[in-house]
């Protein structure tokens, strides 16, 4: 028998607190939730859950706040940004912090649970229409060092490999590229082919070492 994900909640806001525990119950184990940021990074370091979704804008520092406390004794936890803010600035700091994604408040809980899941795959998570500006933000091309691993790419090669490594499928990679899906699969091959990785879970920890997510 699989063994249940286990998640720590974390939102300033009771009824929305509530409200996420409840619709997150029902597929993962709840181990803690908590209304501030001290309450929290004491909650998470004491429950070590495999992800943590997390509100970004809370008194006392913030989301930003709690990941910078707990990575600092546990960097293999997991967060998952949930905010009702949009902002680019807010969604870059936050991702620039250590979360694995951002997502909007706005999110079916279907898709909310869905995005745990793959957080906790390893998958960097982002609802689409913040992804372009953190995608840009993180480019691929703006960084001053040389990687030769990264120079055997093409440039659709890498516009591929962003998505990709954000936790794009396929069929949404097609349609932000506007190509087909084979054409897609003939590039993520050769991506692979060209960086000697096995999978896109390979991919993004080889993205994440780069800090390219």
């Amino acid at each position: 028998m699989t063994e249940a994900i286990t998640v720590f909640v974390v939102d300033d806001h009771r009824l929305f607190l509530s409200g996420v525990e409840n619709e997150l119950g029902a597929e993962f184990e709840i181990v803690g939730t908590a209304d501030d940021v001290d309450e929290a990074i004491a909650g998470i370091r004491q429950a070590r859950p495999d992800v943590v979704v997390l509100d970004v804008h809370m008194p006392g520092g913030g989301g930003r706040s709690v990941i910078e406390a707990v990575h600092a004794t546990d960097p293999g936890i997991r967060f998952l940004a949930l905010s009702v803010s949009d902002a680019p600035e807010d969604v870059i700091a936050i991702v620039r912090q250590g979360a694995r994604g951002y997502v909007t408040k706005s999110i079916a809980p279907a898709e909310l649970a869905e995005a745990v899941r793959r957080v906790h795959e390893g998958d960097a998570v982002f609802s689409p229409r913040l992804a372009g500006f953190v995608l840009d933000a993180f480019s691929l091309d703006g960084g001053a060092v040389e990687d030769p691993e990264l120079d055997q790419l093409s440039q659709r090669e890498r516009e591929v490999l962003r998505l990709l490594a954000r936790g794009y499928r396929y069929k949404e990679i097609a349609r932000q590229l506007t190509i087909s899906i084979k054409t897609v699969e003939s590039h993520v091959s050769s991506v692979l082919r060209k960086l000697q990785l096995s999978n896109r879970h390979e991919l993004s920890r080889w993205a994440s070492d780069r800090r390219l997510l």
